[in-house]
Order: structure tokens, then sequence, then C-alpha cells
């Protein structure tokens, strides 16, 4: 009962409860209004963490199928139409992604980029974080966790360092040497290398998938693409920015190369499983970016990548069975786009979003656009992650600015990015938060207000360098 929050729970159904007798508005189907209540209710329960994320998927699921709002009168079809998002490709190419993560994490390859580029740049502390943030944007596109990304590979490393440099998390007077600089540094490169790629992170296939629904398709390479110039700038600019505005006392970390080439030279020779690892990596970046050519999605590429895994023994299946986190990924997103697809073609999100864009016809696309992304933007400090809010705001926003004629694709690839962007904002915003925070490196109130100072500077990027380069490759 430890994972229960009876409180928060009680608090769910009531709101679950309120808005399901609420007279239906004219032009909504009552069902489309009873699975508002419903998915309304799972985003609260989430929120509030009144269960697991896990449990509150499947009591999303159960419900959907018990009031059979997905197929009035008809059981079967209900319960096959409420489990119908166990068959949708995006959430397994998640699924997938996170397996092959696992390589990279059971063969040491991971640990061995990030200290390689620590031995190459850490004779400073910009070069140290220029060093752990290149490991984190090498690692991206393949790890679609930036939980397990940071938790896993980089934050062990980047507190090793920081002690070995004097800041010690049990004496605060230390923690502004080096310490807390990384940690800032760390953790919003995490969030930038997250929205560089479609496979970074949870939220940006369910962007994907919602934005689809409303007849936008993206690929990986044209997300990729979109993402590329704003991502790099605000890759390059943030530890600068932070240096000035955050700086550490350590001006020098001549000891960081030493250490990373201790740690190398006792992890011994590049072994024959990371070179497979390698080889798999590069032939799943070729098989996302052109898998067009040859008739293969994503997903399939994905599958591809498991095998060759498999078969060369880099991983067994033993290591697919335990991945929890991929398991968990899978149950909890797929109740999600369920839901949020069948809100979709139900005509919920087009009746929302014409009544909303109907308030704001008097606006042209060009004002409509910075205010529908800054209003989803702020709205992030209402949740812990950004699949959270991509589940419970992206369909609606989107669907706004595509009724005021905001360009779609432009606005469904910057409202995804936004999601993991505003991760910085808070020490709850986005999975890594918690694990960088708890090192006690920087307090609530610096971790706040360095949170919303990076938040702003991601924005004017990605408004005034993305917007120029969108123009270049046509999205506007």
């Amino acid at each position: 009962m430890k994972e229960i929050n009876f409180k928060s729970l009680i608090i769910t159904l009531v709101v679950g409860v309120a808005i399901w007798f609420i007279p239906v508005p004219d032009g909504v189907k009552p069902n489309a209004w009873h699975l508002l209540a419903i998915f309304v209710a799972t985003i609260v329960g989430i929120i509030s963490k009144a269960a697991t994320m896990g449990t509150m998927a499947i009591i999303g699921i159960t419900l959907c199928a018990l009031t059979q709002v997905l197929a009035p009168g008809d059981p079967t079809k209900s319960i096959l139409n409420a489990l119908s998002g166990f068959g949708n490709s995006t959430i397994w190419l998640i699924g997938l992604a996170f397996f092959i993560a696992r390589g990279f994490i059971k063969t040491g390859l991971g640990t061995r980029i990030a200290y390689s580029f620590i031995k190459i740049f850490g004779k400073s502390p910009l070069g140290l974080a220029y060093g752990l943030n290149t490991a984190d944007l090498i690692l991206a596109p393949a790890i679609p966790s930036n939980t397990a990304r940071a938790g896993g590979v980089i934050f062990p490393i980047m507190k090793s360092i920081a002690v070995n440099m004097g800041s010690i998390p049990e004496k605060a007077e230390t923690h502004r040497k080096i310490g807390a600089f990384l940690t800032l540094s760390s953790y919003n490169a995490n969030m930038i290398t997250s929205v560089m790629f479609l496979t970074a992170t949870a939220s940006n296939p369910m962007a994907q998938k919602f934005a689809k629904d409303l007849g936008v398709t993206i690929t990986w390479g044209s997300w990729a693409i979109a993402a590329l110039v704003p991502g790099l700038v605000c890759f390059l600019l943030v530890p600068i920015f932070l240096y000035k505005v955050f700086p550490p006392e350590l001006k020098e970390t001549k000891e960081a190369p030493a250490i990373a080439a201790k740690q190398l030279k006792e992890m011994g020779p590049i072994t024959i499983k990371e070179w497979l690892m390698v080889a798999t990596f590069i032939i799943l970046l070729v098989l996302w970016i052109f898998g067009n050519l040859f008739s293969i999605d994503a997903t399939t590429g994905a599958l591809i990548g498991l095998c060759i895994l498999l078969l060369c023994g880099v991983l067994t299946w033993e290591d697919v069975k335990s991945e929890k986190g991929a398991w968990d990924t899978i149950v909890w997103f797929s109740s999600l786009v369920m839901m949020g697809s069948f809100l979709n073609s139900l005509g919920f999100i087009g009746w929302f979003g014409h009544l909303v864009g109907g308030q704001m016809a008097h606006l042209s696309w060009q004002l409509a656009f910075p205010v529908i992304i800054l209003v989803y933007s702020y709205c992030h400090y209402m949740f812990a992650s950004a699949t959270a809010q991509v589940a419970a705001m992206y369909s609606v926003f989107l669907a706004v600015g595509i009724a005021v004629g905001v360009p779609g694709t432009m606005l469904a690839i910057f409202l995804g990015a936004c999601a993991s962007l505003m991760g910085s904002l808070t020490h709850y915003g986005h999975g890594p938060a918690p694990i960088f925070f708890g090192s006690t490196y920087v307090d609530l109130k610096d971790w706040w207000k360095q949170g919303f100072f990076m938040s702003v500077l991601f924005l004017l990027i990605w408004f005034l360098v993305g917007g120029l380069w969108w123009k270049v490759i046509g999205l506007w």
C-alpha cells in the first residue's frame, strides 16, 4: 500500500466524477466527454502521485473498458479499443529503444565515451561541462530515457569528478567550487539533448503520434533537422551562460583528465561487445534517418537493432525481461496514447481547438504562435514530467494553433520540444531533475532562479534562431 496516496486518490476520483456529471457541451459526444473525465482523472492522479504511473494507467484502461466509453453497448469492442494502445508502433519504438540502451550501460560503452571526452576537454570547468554534455549528446539518439542516460551514465561521473575537485555534498561551503555549476550544466544539457532527436526521450514519440492524429506527419529525420540548429546553439551557449551567471569558484581542473585517464585504464581496451554496440548504433542511425528509402519504419529499424544485439550476445533475453523501465513505459504510454487518440477520433480535440481558436481568430498566426508557446511552456510548473504535459495538453494546443493558421509541422515540433526544455524550471520538472537535485549541490532557490533564466534563454533561441532556421528549411 506504500505506492498509494489515498488523499490524492480521493482528489483524483472527485475530479473525474465532477467532470463526468457536468452537462455535456453542445457539439460534444457524451462518450467523448466521459472519456475526457477518465483521461483528466488519470493525469491528475499521475501529477499528484496518487499511485505510480503504471497503476494509474491500468486504472484508466480498466475504466475505459468498464464504462464502454470507447464503444457504447459493445463490451467486446470496448475492451479491444481500451487495449489498442499496445498495438501502436510508436509505443514499441520507445520500448525497443530502452532495450537497446541497456547495451550502452551493460557494455560500459556509455561510461567510456563520457570519460574519453573528459580526458580531452576536462582541464577547465567549461571543458568538463562540454565533455560531459557531448557524451550525453552522442548517447541521446539511442537512449530514449533521459533519466537512464543522465542517472546511469552522466550523473555518477559528474558527481565523482566534483567530489575529486573538492565539492563535497555533505559540506555546503564547498558546493560552489564546481559541483553546483556541473550539476546545472549537465541537467540542462540533458534537457537540450532530449529534444534534438525523436528517440531521445519518451515524450517526443508521443508528440509525434498526437501530431499525426491531427494530420501532421513528423519523421525521425524531419525532427532532427528542425531541432538541429536551435538545439546546437542551446548546447553551446548553456555552459557559457551558467559560467557567467552561476560561476564555479575553481577556474582550472587540471586533475580531471588524469582522473578520467585512470578510469579508462581500469576499464581496459575496448571490448568486442563494445565494438558490436558501436556498429549496431551506426546501423540504427542509418535506418532511422534513411529508412524511408528502404521502406523500413523506425520501429522496424529498432527491432533489427535489438535482434543484432541478441544474436551477437551483447544482450540476453534476461536483459530484455529485466528492463523494467521499458515495460513500465510501454504500459503507461499505451494507456495515455490510447485515450488521447480516442479523444481526437471522437471529436473532442477538434471541438476544443475550434472553440479556443475562435477566441483567437482576431489574431494573425504570427501573434498567436508565441502566445500558444508561452502559455504551454510555463504550464510546465504544474507537471513533473514532459510525458504528462504532452498527454494532457499537446493535442489541444496543437489543434488551437492549426485552427488559427500556425504552420503545423513547426508548431508540432516546437511544442514537443517545450515539454522537455521547460524541465529546466523546477527540481521536479523532468525525470532526471530529482537525481541531480538530490546531489544537494544546488539549493531550491538557486535551482528555480537559474531554471527560469534558462527557460527564457531556451525560448529566445528557439524563437529567433529556430524561427530563422525553419524559414530556411521551409517549415513556414
